[in-house]
């Protein structure tokens, strides 16, 4: 019997390079949109690879997948996926960690950049009322008097970096996986977590979610953090306590913020962020360029074929 692969959802407009992997090997392709649960079980019932974007890879899911299955995660992060689940029933999982990197962490200083400089607010007040003088908005620090503490340091977040360091910005970062000579060189000085809240005039998340950081901006980590002090999301929206954020915006303790990734998504319509004009939205779009798209593309139909031919994972999750 056949073997069968099937996306369960993507937003890249075609699935051509995974066609042809199933193709390569006679097996049985599908391509669907699922977002429920009970939709991507069906979807997935008796699949040898699956490749998922957003997805819900729940274990009644990865129990209809056929034996030792191979579940391929469109980019880096995996909170969609028990993992346990997986490990528990023989699934492997894999992701795709090396895409997109410099594209996410392009991203990331762009909103920087721009908060920074209260581009929005300065755009909104011209088109609302004809013009007004800089300093209505309050300070604007230049570049080498701000520091901006990095909370993680992984491929996008020394990046992002690389990319700061040349606007003579100071950069902190705080990483519980990273010892500090494998920082050298890079300009990036490790510090604890209070420590980078407290001393930082923007905070850019660059951490992968998981249940020990779990909103890991909160009410509390909020109130440690400088007056006026911007934050950062590009990475997952569970790391922010949306409410709390929003309450710190509103009441003037937060001078802004640039949001790309929301739990849940879509952004719900009712949200407060939605209504203040120092905070940058955008939808989970960080990870979007040309190059970027087709890298993942090319490197997730690679690892299908991998699993296909019995060859070892190129980046195993389990």
């Amino acid at each position: 019997m056949s073997a069968k692969v099937v996306v369960t959802d993507q937003a890249f407009g075609n699935v051509t390079r995974e066609e042809a992997v199933a193709r390569r090997f006679g097996s049985v392709f599908n391509a669907h949109q699922c977002v429920s649960e009970a939709e991507t079980k069906e979807a997935l019932a008796g699949a040898a690879v699956a490749f998922v974007n957003f997805a819900p890879i729940t274990r009644p899911v990865l129990e209809a997948m056929a034996p030792g299955a191979l579940v391929i995660r469109y980019g880096i992060g995996y909170d969609n996926v028990d993992i346990a689940a997986a490990r528990e029933l023989g699934i492997s999982v894999s992701n795709v960690p090396d895409y997109g990197a410099d594209t996410v962490a392009d991203h990331a200083v762009t909103c920087i950049l721009a908060l920074h400089r209260k581009v929005k607010q300065l755009d909104s007040r011209i088109r609302s009322d004809g013009w007004l003088r800089p300093n209505d908005l309050g300070s604007m620090p230049g570049f080498s008097q701000t520091t901006v503490g990095l909370i993680g340091t992984g491929r996008i977040g020394r990046a992002a970096a690389a990319r700061l360091k040349p606007f003579g910005f100071t950069i902190i970062a705080h990483d519980p996986f990273v010892s500090a000579p494998t920082l050298e060189g890079t300009g990036i000085k490790l510090v604890p977590l209070k420590k980078l809240l407290q001393e930082s005039d923007v905070v850019s998340l660059h951490a992968p979610l998981t249940p020990e950081n779990h909103q890991l901006i909160n009410e509390v980590t909020l109130s440690t953090m400088r007056p006026g002090a911007l934050v950062v999301n590009t990475s997952r929206g569970g790391l922010i306590d949306e409410e709390a954020l929003a309450d710190a915006l509103i009441e003037g303790r937060l001078g802004g913020a640039a949001l790309d990734v929301f739990d849940p998504e879509p952004l719900a319509p009712g949200s407060r962020l939605r209504k203040l004009e120092n905070v940058l939205l955008t939808p989970h779009a960080a990870f979007f360029s040309d190059e970027s798209l087709a890298n993942l593309q090319r490197l997730a139909a690679e690892e299908a074929a991998r699993h296909l031919a019995g060859e070892k994972l190129r980046c195993p999750v389990t």
